[in-house]
């Protein structure tokens, strides 16, 4: 089981213009697994940034999809074909409206919930038995288009604690491979941060 190569996707939108939005936490996690695996991103041929290394003791491809987020199945599905990984081992970081910001979620399979990253890839795939971590930010306030609020940057009082959601995000996708999807819910899912309210 441990020499099954795993994919670890993270979602977001290429270009620094969309670096700090609520859309790309996906990019950021990832960030953090390549900086603690000792990699640096490189082009790949599937249109994504990727590292290859090891994650919590397994051979790993860290992506960053270079599609924007509603086309993140293509170059998912190239690189899951590239590397002969099952979708049982592909995982998938991203955003997520329905989860409060300062909670994080780990699943497998279920409904896209709109997100159209998560859309892409299922119906690349062909499946939806792929895992993920949910990266709560919360609904937008007032009658705020979600499309606008996922866009915007992350509140100045829930940057405060970002580098700490991120962290944990990418433990727990270290826990995952390590330890499997029962065990990180356990250990994760009862840990949440008080949950920030959007501002009003």
């Amino acid at each position: 089981m441990e020499d099954q190569r795993w994919l670890v996707v993270g979602l977001g939108n290429p270009g620094p213009e969309y670096a700090g939005n609520r859309h790309n936490a996906g990019f950021m996690v990832l960030d953090e697994l390549a900086a603690r695996a000792g990699g640096r991103f490189k082009v790949h041929r599937s249109r994504a940034e990727i590292v290859e290394g090891r994650l919590a003791g397994a051979p790993a491809v860290l992506a960053k999809p270079l599609s924007f987020m509603n086309l993140s199945g293509g170059p998912v599905k190239a690189l899951a074909d590239f590397y002969k990984v099952a979708p049982t081992h592909v995982v998938v970081v991203h955003d997520e409206l329905d989860i409060p910001y300062g909670a994080l979620r780990a699943k497998l399979g279920g409904g896209d919930n709109g997100h159209n990253g998560l859309k892409s890839i299922t119906k690349s795939l062909g499946t939806r038995d792929y895992l993920r971590i949910r990266f709560g930010i919360g609904r937008p306030p007032g009658r705020m288009d979600p499309a606008a609020f996922v866009l915007k940057d992350f509140a100045t009082v829930e940057r405060k604690d970002l580098p700490f959601l991120v962290d944990r995000a990418a433990d727990m996708v270290e826990s995952l491979v390590r330890a499997g999807l029962e065990a990180t819910q356990n250990a994760f899912h009862a840990a949440d941060l008080n949950p920030v309210k959007p501002p009003r």
